[in-house]
């Protein structure tokens, strides 16, 4: 599979200060060191330590992207590798390219990003009935493809039943900054798996989130302060050298700029989670309405839609799996439906993730008023974009009443 949808990015303009950071590390030769120069992992550790979480520098390593610091975490563990079902684009072909084998769990009813604990036990008691080898689940609190967030007490449970499997934990927190401001979250910030097992969890953060334009490369992960984590950091470092995984200098002091979170990142952050969060929520009404299932999404930029219900429908216009969905909904909407089968679903499944960020439309300058107007709804491109979403699913929805059996 070539292609392979991008993280969801904000359609906005990058602010002033994050280009100037680059820039004044452009005229630089001097490469960065593997996993991060001293100066980066500071304000990486400053970054958890206001959010709570002690971080020491000695267990932090920075990589070009959270692709290549999730293979390299996946390469030092060894064994399979164990998602949730769906899951991020970019978490399975990291340990496939490795050869390792990968299994899929299903989630719980009322969010993505975590495993059901009850499927997650069975799943490694018969891989390891059959031979298998299964260390390293990964997880994300706040979740892509979905757009929800775990509630404490499921991502608990998955913690402790992986914890009590032996397997060690990658909790994905890119989109934790990311939570929706008039969300359905029930919590005031998605859990931290961490603080549940500090000994087994490397809390992983692809900074090109929340935090840096979607194209800058730059992830960060901390590691257990134990012996252990001491030499899984180690691990990890010698895969980033073997590979040649150095983030570009000016990228790199671009990220250090936002760790440190300068009231100008952080305003930004939060605007853009206001934008997002206001049409996402839009969009989940659009879904609704036309019969369609998803999950309303709290943080990111993305929601899941299951378009299951118009199966008949879709089948008439002979669409009939998640990659001519994808190429379908493609054309219908005039903007990237990328299918589930992307996201470790079933090709056979009706589902693709919708992007906030194309319902801002194309001129860069129209999109950055959407950080400053009172309701981007009202913002002629974005109803256009929702009209659009509105009638072509409507359409699909009609067909699928007209195709229903009669009493």
């Amino acid at each position: 599979m070539r292609y392979g949808p991008a993280l969801p990015g904000s359609g906005l303009s990058v602010p002033p200060g994050i280009v100037r950071a680059a820039l004044a590390a452009a005229g630089t030769e001097e490469a960065a060191p593997v996993g991060g120069g001293p100066d980066f992992l500071r304000a990486a550790a400053g970054y958890w330590e206001r959010r709570g979480a002690g971080a020491r520098p000695d267990r932090i390593a920075a990589a070009p992207g959270g692709a290549p610091l999730l293979l390299a975490v996946a390469a030092a563990l060894g064994g399979d590798v164990l998602t949730p079902r769906p899951c991020p684009a970019w978490w399975l072909p990291q340990a496939r390219l490795l050869g390792r084998t990968t299994y899929t769990v299903p989630t719980p009813a009322e969010c993505g990003g975590v495993p059901d604990p009850y499927a997650l036990l069975e799943t490694v008691r018969r891989v390891r009935a059959e031979g298998g080898d299964p260390r390293l689940l990964v997880i994300a609190v706040a979740d892509d493809p979905t757009g929800t967030v775990a509630p404490p007490e499921l991502v608990h449970e998955a913690v402790e039943a992986a914890a009590g499997a032996g397997l060690h934990i990658v909790s994905d927190e890119t989109w934790r900054d990311t939570t929706h401001p008039a969300s359905h979250c029930r919590e005031p910030e998605p859990a931290r798996p961490a603080g549940m097992a500090p000994d087994r969890v490397t809390v992983l953060v692809d900074l090109a989130g929340a935090l840096l334009p979607g194209d800058w490369p730059a992830a960060v992960a901390r590691f257990p302060a134990t012996a252990g984590g001491g030499a899984l950091h180690d691990a990890v470092l010698d895969v980033l050298a073997g590979t040649g995984a150095r983030i570009a200098a000016p990228v790199a002091a671009a990220a250090r700029y936002v760790l440190t979170e300068p009231a100008e990142a952080t305003a930004r952050t939060a605007a853009s989670a206001r934008v997002h969060g206001r049409i996402a929520a839009a969009v989940h009404d659009t879904l609704r309405r036309a019969g369609v299932l998803a999950l309303p999404p709290t943080a990111g930029r993305h929601l899941y839609a299951d378009l299951g219900p118009l199966r008949a429908a879709l089948a008439a216009r002979g669409v009939t799996d998640a990659q001519e969905l994808e190429d379908h909904l493609g054309t219908l909407l005039g903007m990237p439906a990328p299918g589930g089968h992307r996201f470790g679903d079933a090709l056979t499944s009706l589902r693709v993730r919708l992007d906030t960020a194309a319902f801002l439309g194309t001129d860069p300058r129209l999109r950055a008023q959407a950080l400053t107007v009172p309701d981007p709804l009202e913002m002629p491109q974005v109803k256009r974009a929702l009209t659009r979403c509105a009638t072509a699913l409507d359409g699909l929805r009609a067909d699928a009443r007209r195709r229903e059996p009669t009493s």
